[in-house]
């Protein structure tokens, strides 16, 4: 194995681990993550509900091994793409179109499913170009993703500022604001191209410093909360994504 692939397997094995606690959580509690609206009414929900995590348990799991990571990484693209995206969250961001929410809320998962994409690209037996292709649209889908991931930090800075810790200085309104532009310039820099690796190498460090900073801390301080839970798993499903992107960048475009 290259040294190339040996770095890029690295990022994609922490997407999978994300997709794979996303199910873990999935499971635990009989029903769908929350960013897959399926509505309560809906014939055979619980059952549903348990063969989308055992799916997404399974799926995360293929990608952590070479030999079934292409199989893994499509099957999950197709899922969060179509399923996830169009029709579940499609439908919400149709009902409520006026919300900034329902387009932030389905960009995280259109983010898993780019993140899919590309891991798809970098580890199946296709032709090189088609390959370059499918990485390219990946990795613009993931750009659009982090722009509107930068303006709910903006719409919603009521809702932002708290999560920052009060001990952090210069303060909790500093950081909410500055990670909003950074959300905003790497999702620029890697639709442009313009010094896209380092945006994305940067905005997986931020990623992972959520987790360090407010996601984990929340998670201790009560952990019978599901979305505590919920929201480690997707950040760490981020994580991975972003450095799938990040190494994909490294590889000259065919």
């Amino acid at each position: 194995m290259s040294a190339e692939k040996t770095t890029m397997a690295f990022g994609w094995r922490v997407y999978g681990l994300g997709v794979m606690a996303l199910g873990m959580v999935c499971l635990a509690w009989g029903d769908f993550d929350p960013g897959q609206p399926v509505p309560k009414g809906f014939p055979d929900r619980t059952a549903l509900a348990y063969a989308a995590a055992a799916f997404m348990l399974v799926a995360g799991a293929a990608v952590e091994w070479r030999r079934t990571a292409a199989w893994g990484a499509a099957a999950l693209t197709v899922y969060y793409a179509l399923i996830v995206v169009i029709l579940l969250n499609g439908r919400v961001a149709l009902a409520h179109y006026a919300e900034f929410g329902s387009y932030s809320g389905a960009a995280e998962q259109l983010a898993i499913a780019a993140g899919g994409l590309i891991v798809y690209a970098a580890s199946a037996e296709i032709d090189a170009a088609l390959a370059a292709r499918l990485t390219r649209l990946g990795q613009l889908a993931f750009g659009v993703c982090v722009l509107l991931f930068g303006g709910a930090h903006f719409f919603y800075m009521n809702l932002t500022v708290p999560l920052v810790p009060t001990w952090l200085p210069p303060g909790q309104e500093f950081w909410a604001y500055a990670t909003g532009v950074g959300h905003v310039a790497a999702g620029v820099a890697i639709l442009t191209g313009v010094h896209a690796r380092i945006a994305a190498i940067l905005l997986t460090a931020m990623y992972a410093s959520f987790t360090l900073l407010v996601h984990g801390p929340m998670l201790l301080a009560d952990s019978s909360s599901r979305m505590n839970w919920s929201e480690n798993a997707l950040n760490l499903a981020l994580i991975g994504a972003a450095w799938v992107v990040a190494d994909s960048l490294a590889r000259p475009r065919r």
